[in-house]
This record gives structure tokens, sequence and C-alpha cells, in this order.
């Protein structure tokens, strides 16, 4: 079983912080299958799309690419399409010019705005058919249960615990949601459940900065306090999916390395 201590904690944090401000990649040069979804929150961040909104495309991309072979279809064109279906589906609506032409400006980094043109017609009539065959793809499902919701109930109770002056001086609640968007770069965010996720985004920020949970003391030694929110979430899960949060900064490394 891996033990806490066999993991640098502290470079997990500085990683997370490095995380919010990446670093310009030339994505025509990567091909690492990693590159899209960081290109979509690149693109949702230039479009001040709201957290959940980029969140919802990263959704969308990886479970479009979990259906197909993603080798047959233009991964960027796919995700232009999902941030712009993403807009309509949380209500925070972007014009397909500005999609376009901040996806092709991260592309093609320096490039002026897109003039109309074979190219820019070319990209407004692929976002206009991707979108229709995703959501077939999809079968048309577009409900996300996002974990963000849970974090926001547990993040309340915990504040109970601690007190509202020093929970909201402790810095493991910015951490843990920073933790929770930024797992949504791995198609492994869709092997977990919801809550289960949001539970361990907050357990990970709780040892990066060794804050310990009041009253641990008081509970049975085989119940932690993370199973006072999912009580089915055992052990090995919980250091299952904090170790694939942690492997998204291991790939943000050698991204940044290439």
């Amino acid at each position: 079983m891996m033990q806490m201590n066999n993991i640098n904690l502290t470079e997990v944090g500085r990683r997370e912080n490095d995380f919010q401000h990446p670093i310009l990649v030339n994505y025509r040069s990567q091909t690492l299958k990693e590159m899209p979804a960081r290109f979509i929150f690149e693109c949702a961040q230039k479009l001040e799309m709201k957290p959940l909104t980029s969140a919802t495309a990263a959704i969308l991309y990886h479970r479009f690419f979990r259906e197909l072979d993603d080798t047959e279809y233009d991964p960027y064109m796919i995700a232009c399409s999902c941030l712009y279906l993403a807009g309509k589906i949380k209500d925070d609506k972007v014009r397909k010019r500005d999609v376009i032409n901040v996806a092709h400006n991260t592309i093609h980094r320096g490039a002026p705005p897109l003039e109309p043109c074979d190219e820019y017609w070319s990209m407004w009539d692929t976002i206009v058919q991707a979108e229709l065959f995703i959501a077939r793809v999809l079968k048309f499902d577009m409900t996300i249960v996002h974990p963000h919701k849970y974090m926001l109930h547990y993040m309340k109770s915990l504040q109970d615990q601690f007190g509202a002056q020093d929970w909201q001086a402790m810095p493991v609640a910015r951490a843990a949601a920073s933790f929770l968007q930024d797992f949504h770069h791995s198609p492994k965010i869709l092997d977990y459940k919801p809550a289960h996720t949001a539970v361990c985004c907050l357990a990970l920020a709780f040892q990066v900065y060794g804050v310990p949970v009041p009253l641990m003391d008081e509970m049975d030694e085989t119940t932690r306090w993370y199973n006072i929110f999912c009580p089915e979430l055992t052990r090995e899960q919980h250091w299952e999916i904090m170790e694939s949060i942690m492997d998204v900064y291991d790939m943000e490394t050698i991204i940044s390395e290439n």
C-alpha cells in the first residue's frame, strides 16, 4: 500500500501552484494525448469562461474520446466544439467567432485574428458539424454531475468544524479547488464518483499543508474523516484517486521539459 511519506508533498504543492500559471507550449509540436485537454483550459481562460464551464468542456471531450478512436478526429477541433457546447450547456455562452480566433491564436502563437477567409469558414463549419456529432456520440446525454457541488457541501461542513475564521485563514479550500479543476485535464476524472473525487481533492490539500482535521481522535480507528462524507470510500480507493490527481502534475512537468 502506498504510504504518504513516499510522496514529496511539498513538490505537489509547488506543481499545483505552477499549474495555475502554465508555460506557453507549442501545441503543433506536441504529440502527447493530454495536450488537447490542456488546450481547452487555456482557451477557456482567454475566453473568460467560468470554471464550471471549462470543466464541462473537458468532461465532454474525455467522454467523446472514450467512445471513439482519437486518431480519426482532429482533437483540437473537437476541443473547440466542446468549449462552444459547454458554453451553451452552462449558460456561459461565447461567440463562435471568439472561439475560432482564440483557438487559432493559441495554436499559432502571435497570429493576428482571422479575417473571414477559407480557414475561418472551415473552422466555423467544423465546429457546427462537430457539435452535433459530439451530441450524437454521447447519445444526446449532456447531463454532468460535477464534483464541485459535493466539494462546496464538504467545505461548508469542514468550515463549521474548524471555525469560519480559521478555515478562511488556511490555504486548504483554494488548493482543493485547484486540484479538482486540474484533475479535469485527465480522462481519469471519468473513472471515479464525483463525491469521491471531491473528498480526495480535499484530503490531498490537507496532506500537502499538513493540516489535521478536528475531532479525529474521537473517531473509531477503522474510520477516517472522509468516511463521514463518503462511507463507502475505501482506503485503497482513497489512495488511488489521490495518486491519479497527482499524476496530472507529473504530466505538466513532462510537457514543460519537452
